[in-house]
């Protein structure tokens, strides 16, 4: 049960279109004001900045939440699980490290998942987001410390640049290099890196590799505008 219940879960949940519900309530159609998008920068510009970081965050949950009980569900060789959910134990599924790229799959689907309920929800015509913020929840839960290095190279980028486009477009290249590296630098418990072992997460490298590319498409739009010149830049307001 635990294989199939976690990606459908987590489409589920990835699919609950926060954006339009936080513009509803304001009495606003995000979709038809701003870039049209249903994500946390658009309710940002549209709704404003308080109800933007709401749906940043609630965005970024539906991405973490099912990651945690997917984690929790399946676990590999009875590692310790952070967050641990015991409230789920009598359901957890124990893998061997046989079977390790078994559980490693169903996490990667279930992320997976997740980004695709947001990006292509059915309460909205199959419509939604670009995924950035629900991503980066699938990956706090897969790989915490990336993250901190993906909002590095975030808030870098944006700085430099001043586009949102920009700095997520490059976080989302940075991703598979990251992944990448990990598996170069973690060792396992005889202090062999997991490259060397070949028992490197594999799933979570191509995995990485598809979310980073779909990302990518889902700025095509801002892409071309970046070309032409007339995409959106953040400057901060001159006090008076």
């Amino acid at each position: 049960m635990q294989l199939w219940i976690c990606p459908i879960l987590a489409f589920l949940l990835g699919s609950i279109p926060f954006g339009l519900i936080i513009a509803r309530m304001k009495g606003i159609d995000i979709r038809a004001h701003g870039s049209g998008n249903i994500g946390a920068t658009n309710v940002l510009r549209i709704v404003g900045k308080k109800y933007g970081i709401t749906c940043l965050f609630l965005d970024l949950l539906k991405g973490y939440i099912p990651m945690v009980i997917a984690i929790n569900l399946i676990q590999i060789d009875g590692k310790a699980i952070v967050p641990h959910l015991g409230f789920l134990d009598s359901l957890a599924m124990e893998l061997p490290a046989s079977e390790q790229f078994k559980g490693q799959l169903v996490h990667v689907v279930t992320a997976l998942c997740a980004i695709l309920g947001h990006n292509y929800s059915p309460w909205v015509g199959f419509k939604g987001g670009k995924g950035i913020a629900t991503s980066a929840g699938v990956v706090l839960g897969l790989m915490p410390f990336a993250v901190i290095l993906l909002i590095a190279v975030w808030g870098l980028l944006f700085l430099i640049t001043r586009y949102v486009s920009v700095a997520s477009i490059g976080a989302a290249a940075a991703l598979p290099v990251l992944t990448h590296v990990g598996a170069r630098f973690h060792k396992n418990d005889a202090g062999v890196s997991l490259w060397e072992a070949d028992t490197w997460n594999k799933p979570l490298f191509f995995f990485s590799v598809v979310i980073a590319a779909l990302a990518i498409w889902k700025h095509r739009t801002n892409i071309r505008r970046l070309m032409d010149g007339t995409e959106h830049r953040f400057t901060p307001k001159s006090k008076a």
